[in-house]
């Protein structure tokens, strides 16, 4: 019995609160209507007034776009890739024969030519082994002149019967035994020689000399790894490039053409021009991980302005399309319709479909329906549409914006100052209109009249950024000067 009391106690409470929250809503409620009465539908229309037209996701009226014109003239096909520098040839200086290095006559980091001497190797022992060789040379030489003379005298003692056959047959064999000692002797002691030219250690090749790498004093042999020092011929230097594989048809026909594919190379941030050289060659086969093949480019570096290992951008001219459609990179949208672009003409936007043929930096190279002088959009497109409507912002010269920006800008302040927002708007369009003397773009009329100077002395990428903020405020407000 106690606990259907207590049960239903806590029915009668939790009813009662339940009614306290539905009057203090419907008290809630009421107050919100009253507060939304004459003074606040005021302020309601007063605050729909000061902002612009379209809700949360537009305004109404055309849009306000920026556009370039399209173009007809010659465009290069160009292929960009990144490279390193490497030298047409490298040797590594070694010594050719054990001993001790006794000069050098070279200069770190000094051009060399081909056959100069670099350094010099003790010579003393390689002298004594060449005198060794030419002493043996002349002992071996005599005993042959001696042997050929018993020779005659065989040969005479056996005519009449003197001597046996047999006697002079074992002379004729030392004689040629002999003269096979001879040539032995001759070899050796061209060896020597040769050993002892090798004292002197000569430059192989022509080029940029690196880093020494012994010094003097020290014991050097043809097993050290590093060698003396190392050459490498940097004139002509190559760059070697990799490049998507379906390029190689269009390379490999041009060099067999024996046309030229100019290549330039550029600095890490692509400001600087570094050299300009052309293709030489092709690697033998395709990375298949990457797709790509390798190519070498050779450039005459006169200035020597190019350092083995080094790192560039490279910019291959694949080739030349003659008397094409050109519009800037930023014109090209691609979405549903595909690749297409905004035409604008009298106000009236048009989307034409077109195919990209190349692009480079901020010229695009296009087929399409499209005529030279016609305007494309360049910036504002995310918010145009076929068929609708669009305003070309037009910037007067730099000195007429500066010229009549201050007092605009002042007029439209005073008029912002006076009365609401609604107000200072036409009042700052009006002043304006006045100041420059000519007629007012309707886009002007959209924004805060003290942006309308500002936004005619902008660059046209600043007045970009602050239009494309400007369009996806979401109340329509401006942004923040």
């Amino acid at each position: 019995m106690q606990n259907k009391d207590s049960k239903r106690s806590r029915t009668w409470v939790l009813i009662a609160v339940a009614v306290a929250g539905l009057a203090f809503a419907g008290w809630w409620w009421k107050g919100r209507d009253g507060a939304a009465g004459p003074d606040g539908a005021a302020s309601a229309a007063s605050g729909a007034a000061g902002r612009t037209p379209g809700g949360r996701f537009g305004r109404s009226g055309p849009q306000p776009v920026s556009v370039a014109t399209v173009q007809r003239r010659d465009m290069n096909v160009i292929v960009d890739a990144i490279g390193s520098i490497a030298s047409a040839n490298t040797a590594v200086v070694r010594a050719k024969v054990s001993g001790e290095l006794k000069a050098l006559y070279f200069h770190e980091g000094q051009p060399v030519k081909a056959g100069q001497v670099l350094a010099l190797i003790d010579p003393r022992p390689y002298e004594i082994a060449r005198d060794q060789a030419l002493a043996t040379l002349a002992r071996d030489q005599a005993q042959l002149e001696n042997a050929r003379a018993d020779l005659a005298r065989y040969k005479d003692l056996v005519a009449k019967d003197a001597a046996p056959r047999q006697q002079l047959d074992t002379q004729q064999a030392l004689v040629r035994q002999l003269e096979a000692t001879l040539l032995s002797d001759r070899a050796a002691v061209d060896n020597a020689r040769l050993q002892l030219s090798y004292t002197r250690v000569t430059a192989p090749i022509a080029g940029q000399a690196g880093l020494k790498q012994a010094d003097l004093g020290n014991n050097v042999s043809p097993g050290d790894v590093n060698g003396i020092l190392s050459i490498a011929q940097t004139q002509p230097a190559a760059v070697v490039f990799a490049v998507p594989d379906l390029h190689l048809a269009r390379i490999r026909q041009r060099l067999a053409d024996k046309q030229a594919l100019a290549v330039q190379a550029w600095d890490r941030e692509r400001q600087q021009l570094l050299a300009q050289g052309a293709v030489a060659s092709t690697d033998n086969a395709i990375d298949a991980t990457t797709g790509t093949i390798k190519v070498k480019a050779l450039f005459p570096n006169k200035d020597n302005g190019l350092f083995p290992n080094q790192f560039v951008n490279v910019r291959l001219q694949l080739d030349r399309l003659k008397d094409v459609l050109v519009v800037p990179s930023a014109a090209v949208q691609r979405g549903a319709p595909g690749t297409f672009v905004y035409v604008v003409a009298d106000g009236q936007v048009a989307l034409r479909k077109l195919q990209v043929l190349t692009t480079d930096g901020e010229a695009t190279a296009v087929q399409g329906d499209l005529k030279p002088g016609e305007q494309v959009v360049t910036d504002g497109a995310d918010r145009l549409r076929d068929g609708g409507k669009a305003e070309v912002i037009k910037v007067p010269s730099a000195g007429a914006s500066a010229a009549g920006g201050r007092g605009r800008g002042r007029g439209a302040a005073a008029s912002a100052a006076a009365g609401g927002a609604a107000s200072a708007a036409l009042s700052g369009a009006a002043s304006a209109a006045d100041a420059s003397g000519g007629e007012r773009s309707r886009w002007m009329e959209r924004v805060p009249p003290e942006m309308v100077d500002k936004l005619r002395a902008m660059s046209p990428e600043d007045r970009r950024a602050w239009l494309q903020a400007y369009r996806a405020s979401a109340a329509g407000s401006a942004p923040a000067n």
